[in-house]
């Protein structure tokens, strides 16, 4: 699933090519995704123009002159900026005709994805009005976190996913983040200390920026704007490194179910 690296990448590629641009068309070839397209949506974009595109979590916001559209990649989506003269590919569910001649392209295998609008503040919608803190800005801190875990007993890998405690750190960032931080996955989140949510704080955005300087993690599905991988997955110190020497101590890195989510670990760093 692209996570908040793999979606800042996806927005930093879009930005140039669709900011200041007319929706000239709308084409809507496959309306059933997680939520289905509402049937107002092209009568909404078209003709608007594009004034910004922001990013929410794991959400990007498509701000348009009277309205804003919410996109979600979903388990599989990806966006993509085409010219009039590239063949349309399979799974190619949405399209957005711009008066750069620039054709923005919606492809989702899974359909798990989701497009809405709204001409309200995006923000305030049900899908973001909830969500926690963004992780790389100064309202994600050791203090703040540390007051989330009291008296938790989750798996502190669990509660570092959570979206309603901090936003976009999936499971291979929080796998990756609680590695640099000397973490066992499976510790109870109420038993780590202060010094320690610092700590975990910092490897978090540590990671985070990491990544997005690398444009992501290419593991299966996910390409930026242009159709590129992104390589962080090949600076993974543990995530899919299960039954491989940790590359800081040898120790064969281990793997548990936490959560639902395989966790992957080493055992002799993280404790």
């Amino acid at each position: 699933m692209p996570e908040l690296p793999e979606v800042e990448t996806t927005k930093a590629g879009l930005y140039p090519h669709i900011v200041g641009q007319r929706i000239d068309d709308v084409i809507i070839r496959q309306s059933s995704l997680r939520l289905p397209i509402p049937p107002d949506l092209k009568s909404i974009a078209q003709g608007e123009v594009i004034i910004d595109v922001t990013r929410r979590s794991k959400y990007l916001i498509i701000k348009l002159q009277t309205h804003a559209l919410i996109i979600h990649l979903g388990m599989s989506g990806h966006l993509r900026i085409d010219t009039p003269e590239s063949p349309i590919r399979k799974h190619d569910h949405i399209e957005l005709h711009l008066s750069n001649q620039l054709i923005l392209r919606y492809n989702d295998p899974r359909r798990f994805g989701l497009w809405q609008h709204t001409s309200e503040n995006p923000l305030q919608h049900r899908l973001l009005k909830h969500l926690g803190p963004e992780p790389l800005t100064s309202d994600f801190h050791g203090d703040y976190l540390f007051s989330k875990l009291q008296g938790k007993k989750k798996a502190i890998k669990s509660l570092i996913m959570d979206n309603y405690i901090v936003v976009g750190v999936g499971n291979i960032y929080a796998s990756e983040s609680l590695f640099l931080s000397g973490i066992h996955p499976a510790t109870a989140s109420g038993l780590i200390k202060k010094k320690t949510c610092n700590k975990l704080c910092t490897s978090i955005k540590e990671i985070l920026h990491q990544a997005i300087e690398s444009g992501g993690t290419t593991l299966k599905d996910f390409y930026g704007a242009d159709g590129k991988p992104g390589y962080f997955a090949l600076s993974l110190n543990v995530y899919g490194r299960q039954g491989l020497p940790c590359l800081k101590c040898n120790t064969t890195i281990q793997a548990s179910i936490i959560g639902g989510r395989r966790s992957a670990y080493c055992p002799s760093c993280q404790v």
